[in-house]
């Protein structure tokens, strides 16, 4: 498949980039500095580009099976929510424009229900740190519910999916839809390794359209 990658340099984009190339799958690398790409080859078409520039992005992923949108502005950007909210809206119109019909969007475990009708992150111990991201990817789930032309989905990761639960590909997961995916120690992890495995397999084999899921082990 031809598959454009907006965010490659990031955490998960770089996880994507090598499953995505192992796969044999074509890859367009679209980030803010693609020179900083740690994942190079054949099959990687690095590609500079501001998502908030509509018309430059639906240009880029024109002729692409599928976009996977890993944007992150950055944990540590004081108006993440404001920022992360205009990113998403702007990739959604372009690959509208683009003429493309499928989008798959990487957001945050924080709107997943840990009990009924309470999400992660409103329980007291969602650590304040990632409160305003978590509220960006929550309330852009509620946006992207509402697309009716493309063929969308959002992918919430485990609760812990960072350096310290990364590092291994173990090839597996179990799937779940609107709450976490608990393992028997009672832990929701998901290594980015792994995490790129579930993307690359809703890919190639579509189960989730239209809809959130998530993964864990």
């Amino acid at each position: 498949m031809k598959i454009a990658v907006i965010g490659a340099t990031g955490f998960v984009g770089t996880a994507l980039l090598k499953e995505l190339t192992d796969r044999g799958h074509e890859v367009t690398a679209i980030a803010r500095h693609p020179e900083k790409l740690s994942v190079k080859g054949p099959l990687v078409h690095p590609v500079a580009a501001d998502v908030l520039n509509i018309q430059q992005i639906a240009d880029l992923v024109k002729r692409h099976d599928a976009v996977v949108s890993a944007y992150n502005p950055g944990w540590d950007d004081p108006q993440i929510y404001e920022h992360f909210m205009a990113g998403a809206r702007a990739i959604q119109e372009a690959v509208r424009r683009s003429g493309v019909k499928r989008l798959i969007v990487i957001g945050g475990a924080g709107s997943l229900e840990v009990s009924p009708g309470v999400q992660l992150i409103d329980t007291p111990h969602f650590p304040a740190a990632y409160k305003a991201g978590a509220s960006g990817a929550r309330d852009y789930l509620g946006e992207l519910r509402g697309e009716k032309e493309l063929e969308w989905t959002y992918f919430s990761p485990a609760i812990f999916m960072n350096h310290e639960h990364s590092g291994v590909r173990r090839g597996h997961y179990r799937l779940g839809i609107d709450s976490p995916v608990f393992d028997a120690e009672g832990k929701s992890v998901l290594s980015v390794e792994d995490l790129a495995v579930v993307i690359a397999d809703e890919l190639e084999r579509p189960k989730h359209v239209r809809m959130r899921f998530t993964a864990g082990y």
